[in-house]
């Protein structure tokens, strides 16, 4: 997951490779504290090339992972798959004594390394993460739980009465206006 920048040139240097989540250390703690389960290595394919004074890493992640639904507790499998463009830069950029900086849009797409190579793991795994639902469900038609007894809607109806009652308002079930 590493190259020479001495390597890199004009013409776009075509990497592919298979990594273990845990090559990875954020993808490996999201695995360790149950929020995923990675079924296969990362699939990585990265096309490499110098471009304006920058470095150019066009590229693509598939992975594939068990999750838990939101609404009714089933484990599934989806594929996440992630097409990104990432620009390299020699140095660091954040040199300011402020607490907060404003971002352009370019500095969302923008990477700054030292020294003689460059670590594309760090930005690989980020693609991931961002592509992970933040409320997984196994379908879009999942019937969820019943708040009574507990029993899977998506397996068919349990008998427990429902009734629409939000208790927002339960307040004021009993309100009376006088006049």
């Amino acid at each position: 997951m590493k190259i020479r920048v001495d390597d890199i040139t004009d013409q776009p240097k075509i990497l592919s490779f298979q990594e273990p989540c845990e090559a990875f250390p954020s993808l490996a703690e999201l695995q360790a504290t149950g929020e995923s389960e990675f079924l296969s290595p990362l699939m990585v394919e990265l096309a490499v090339s110098k471009e304006y004074g920058h470095i150019r890493v066009k590229g693509s992640v598939t992975v594939k992972i068990r999750f838990i639904c939101s609404r009714c507790l089933v484990p599934y499998d989806a594929e996440i798959s992630s097409a990104f463009t990432m620009f390299y830069s020699e140095g660091n950029r954040i040199d300011s004594d402020e607490d907060e900086i404003e971002l352009a849009e370019e500095d969302l797409v923008s990477v700054f390394y030292e020294g003689d190579e460059i670590d594309f793991a760090p930005e690989i795994a980020e693609q991931v993460i961002m592509e992970l639902p933040l409320k997984p469900l196994c379908g879009e038609g999942c019937k969820g739980l019943c708040v009574t007894c507990g029993a899977d809607l998506n397996e068919g109806d349990c008998g427990c009465e429902r009734t629409t009652f939000n208790l927002k308002f339960s307040a004021l079930k009993n309100f009376k206006v006088e006049k």
